[in-house]
């Protein structure tokens, strides 16, 4: 099985959560890993929330985002306002070769607060792109760094 993880960390947590779910799929097969590098990001994380409560899109480092060489898609971003960070929208909005792929969603995030409304509309945008099923987690944030915690989650997510 070929895997690719796609995210965006401003922080480190979301960036944490990847690599161990890059970790536990190496033993399923080959894990490409893309990080998310905005051009046009604040440094101010209320800056980065309203953005994200507006669904701004962010201009983005160059990055591939034809996928379809992959059987697995996960993406994951950080829970900000209800929504996905702004780097997360605009790979969304145009990755491709999506159709017929199996698909995982995860966030990183404090309260969780809308975190059911974000991953809601994540998994709507990858299926109208065609994702044949898409599985989903979430980590908060004072776990992101528990490989263990963060394991089982992802064995559950998996089941």
């Amino acid at each position: 099985m070929k895997s690719i993880i796609i995210y965006y960390s401003y922080t480190g947590n979301t960036k944490a959560v990847a690599a161990i779910l890059a970790g536990a799929l190496r033993e399923k097969g080959e894990v490409d890993t893309i990080e998310l590098k905005p051009l046009d990001e604040t440094n101010s994380f209320l800056g980065q929330c309203r953005r994200a409560l507006k669904k701004v899109r962010a201009k983005l480092e160059d990055v591939n985002f034809g996928i379809s060489q992959y059987d697995l898609i996960c993406i994951g971003t950080p829970l900000w306002a209800f929504a996905p960070a702004p780097a997360v929208n605009t790979y969304l909005d145009n990755c491709t070769g999506i159709a017929g792929k199996e698909a995982v969603i995860f966030t990183t995030r404090g309260s969780g607060a809308g975190n059911k409304r974000c991953l809601d509309y994540m998994e709507e945008l990858l299926k109208k792109k065609g994702a044949a099923s898409v599985k989903r987690f979430s980590i908060q944030q004072l776990k992101c760094k528990d490989r263990a915690f963060v394991l089982a989650e992802i064995e559950k997510m998996f089941g």
